[in-house]
C-alpha cells in the first residue's frame, strides 16, 4: 500500500510539472511572444498577444503576424527587430488580405517551421523570397505579354526614349534632375492594370509645342515603331516585373507546344494550370541537389527532365541558368484559386470573361510559344536523342517551293501519326494567329517566296509502278516502306499529301534539303545514279497512288 502511494505522488509531481513547464512554454516562451517582447511602438512596448488576420471571403485565417506584428492591422508604426519591420509597399493591404494568399504556408501555425510550411505532408509551403512574385499567379493573369526579345526590345525603347524622366516604374525613374530634364509625372507601375491613356502622345506633344521653358521642352518626337514599343511595355506593367519577365521567358521556350496553360496549349505534356501547387511530398527529390523544395525540383527537372521523372519525354530545356530561374518562377506562379467576384482583378476577368490572350499576338510571340520547343527558336529544328528529328522550317530550299498555303494547312491540321499536332482548335491557335506563325516562319528564312506556278496542284502524269520501285530502291530507307516514315517524314501523310501541290514534290525530290540527309536527286552521288525529271514524276505519281494521297 505505502509503495502505491508512494507511486501515485510521484506520478501526481510529474504531471503536475509537466502542466507548468507546458503552461510556461505556452505563456512565456514561444518564439513568437519574444519576437513581440522586442516590439515597440509609438507609446511604448507593443501588447505581447496572439495576432492574426481573418478573411471570410478568402477563407483565410493568418496569424502570420503575430510575428511579423507591422503586417498586422493598424500596426504598421512598430519597430525593432528586422522581422517586424514590413516589408516593401505592395498594392495590397495585408491587414485585409492575410500573408499565405501570397506567400503560401500555413496561417494558423505559430511555428516557425510550420507557419512557412517546412514539414511532412503540408502541401503548400511558403514561397523562397526571390520567387515571391509567384504568389501575384493566386489571384492575376498578365495579359498580352510577348516573347523575351519583344519584351526586351519594349523595355529598352521606354528607357532609350527618356521616359523614366517623368515617370517612376517598378521603383525605377521619376527623379528630378537638377536641369530640369523630368518631372514628376504619374507612376506607371500597373498600367496594365489600371490602364493609361492611349492619346498621351498627341497630348505630351501639345504640351511640347505650347511651353516656352521648362521640362516639357525635352520632349521629342517618336516615331511609330517607338510609339508601339511603348504601349507594348505599358500594357505589361502590373507591379510584378519579375514574374512578367519569367512568362516572357516561357513564351519564348516553346513549353505551350506540349502543355496546356488556362486550356490552351498542346496535349503532349501534363496540364500546368495549377503546376505552382505541386506538392512536394508527392515527387522524387532523390535526383534533386539541395533542399526538399519545389524551387529545386522544378529548376533540376528543367536541366534533365529524365533524370528527375523516370521516363520523362521531355527534352531539357537549352536555356542559361538565369532563364531556367526564370521559368521556375513563372511554373510557381502557376497557382491560380477560385475567388469571389469581388476580389477577381481585372486582368483575370478579362482573360476569364472576355477570353483576353495571355500571349501577345504577333508571330515570333506565337512561334517561340507553340512551336520553338520542336522546330528550334530559330527555324533551324532540332534533333534530340531516341525523339525523331524535328525539321527545319527556316531551310530555304524549302521555303524557296513551299507555298503559304502549305505552311497554313499544315499549321492548322498537323501531320497525323507524327508529334505535330493541328493548332487550328478551341485550345490551339486562331485563325488570324496562324497566319502571324506563318509570316514570322516564313520571315526566319529570310523572306523567300516561291515563284508563283500556273499549273493545278495534281499535273503529274508519271508511270506510278516505275515510281514504286525507285521509290523502294533509293527512297524507303528513310521514309519508310510505302512512305509511312522513319528517319525522314511519313509521305503517305493525309495532310500533306492533300496541302502539297505536285510541284512542290517534284523540285523537293529534285533540289533536296541543304543541311539535312535529304539530297537532291537531280544530280548523282556515289551510291546512286541520277533520276530523270520523268523519273522523279513517277516517284510523285507514286506517292499520289498511297492511301494518304488518293483524292
Amino acid at each position: 500500500m505505502k509503495k502505491n502511494k508512494c507511486l501515485l505522488l510521484l506520478s501526481s509531481a510529474a504531471v503536475l510539472l509537466l502542466l507548468v513547464w507546458a503552461a510556461v512554454e505556452e505563456n512565456f516562451l514561444k518564439e513568437w511572444r519574444r519576437i513581440q517582447a522586442e516590439g515597440r511602438g509609438e507609446e511604448g512596448p507593443v501588447a505581447v498577444q496572439l495576432r492574426q488576420v481573418v478573411n471570410p471571403h478568402l477563407g483565410k485565417a493568418d496569424r502570420c503576424v503575430s510575428c511579423h506584428v507591422s503586417m498586422g492591422p493598424g500596426e504598421q508604426g512598430v519597430a525593432g527587430a528586422k522581422i517586424l519591420v514590413p516589408h516593401r509597399a505592395v498594392v495590397h493591404d495585408p491587414a485585409e488580405y492575410g500573408c499565405t494568399v501570397c506567400h503560401g504556408g500555413q496561417g494558423q501555425a505559430t511555428e516557425k517551421a510550420d507557419a512557412h510550411g517546412d514539414v511532412p505532408f503540408w502541401p503548400e509551403p511558403m514561397l523562397p523570397k526571390e520567387m515571391s512574385e509567384a504568389g501575384c499567379g493566386t489571384c492575376h493573369v498578365p495579359l498580352d505579354v510577348p516573347g523575351q526579345a519583344q519584351l526586351q526590345a519594349a523595355a529598352r525603347a521606354f528607357e532609350r526614349l527618356d521616359c523614366y524622366a517623368c515617370h517612376r516604374v517598378d521603383g525605377k525613374g521619376g527623379t528630378v534632375r537638377p536641369d530640369q530634364g523630368g518631372m514628376e509625372g504619374p507612376d506607371l507601375s500597373r498600367a496594365g492594370l489600371a490602364g493609361f491613356d492611349r492619346d498621351w502622345y498627341a497630348k505630351h506633344l501639345g504640351k511640347a509645342n505650347s511651353a516656352a521653358t521648362g521640362p516639357w521642352k525635352t520632349f521629342r518626337p517618336v516615331s511609330e515603331s517607338d510609339l508601339a514599343q511603348v504601349a507594348l511595355f505599358l500594357r505589361t506593367r502590373m507591379a510584378a516585373p519579375r514574374l512578367v519577365a519569367a512568362k516572357s521567358t516561357f513564351l519564348s521556350a516553346g513549353c505551350l507546344g506540349c502543355h496546356k496553360v488556362s486550356g490552351v496549349g498542346g496535349d503532349d505534356g501534363p496540364e500546368l494550370t495549377l503546376a505552382g501547387f505541386k506538392d512536394p511530398g508527392q515527387v522524387s527529390f532523390e535526383q534533386v541537389p539541395g533542399p526538399r523544395r519545389m524551387k529545386n525540383w522544378m529548376a533540376e527537372h528543367f536541366r534533365a527532365p529524365a533524370s528527375v521523372v523516370v521516363g520523362s519525354q521531355m527534352p531539357p530545356a537549352p536555356l542559361a541558368e538565369n532563364e531556367i530561374e526564370q521559368l521556375t518562377l513563372y511554373t510557381l506562379s502557376l497557382r491560380r484559386k477560385e475567388l469571389r467576384d469581388i476580389y477577381l482583378p481585372k486582368d483575370r476577368i478579362r482573360a476569364v470573361k472576355f477570353g483576353e490572350r495571355e500571349f501577345a499576338s504577333d508571330g515570333a510571340t506565337l512561334y517561340g510559344a507553340f512551336c520553338a520547343g520542336c522546330h528550334g527558336q530559330d527555324g533551324q529544328g532540332r534533333r534530340l536523342p531516341g525523339l525523331v528529328s524535328f525539321p527545319s522550317l527556316a531551310n530555304p530550299d524549302f521555303l524557296a517551293i513551299a507555298p503559304d498555303s502549305l505552311l497554313t494547312r499544315t499549321v492548322e491540321q498537323g501531320r497525323p501519326g507524327r508529334r505535330m499536332p493541328g493548332w487550328l482548335k478551341a485550345d490551339g491557335l486562331r485563325p488570324e494567329e496562324i497566319q502571324a506563325v506563318v509570316a514570322h516562319v516564313r520571315s526566319l528564312g529570310g523572306g523567300t517566296l516561291p515563284p508563283s506556278d500556273p499549273r493545278p496542284a495534281r499535273w503529274v502524269a508519271g508511270d506510278a509502278a516505275l515510281g514504286r520501285r525507285i521509290f523502294e530502291s533509293a527512297c524507303a530507307g528513310c521514309h519508310g516502306p510505302q512512305g509511312k516514315g522513319g528517319e525522314g517524314p511519313a509521305l503517305n501523310n493525309q495532310v500533306l499529301q492533300e496541302s502539297a501541290t505536285d510541284s512542290f514534290l517534284v523540285e523537293t525530290i529534285s533540289r533536296g534539303r541543304r543541311g539535312t540527309a535529304m539530297a537532291g536527286f537531280e544530280e548523282p552521288s556515289p551510291v546512286r545514279p541520277a533520276l530523270s525529271r520523268a523519273d522523279i514524276e513517277s516517284v510523285v505519281a507514286y506517292l499520289r497512288s498511297l492511301p494518304g494521297g488518293k483524292s
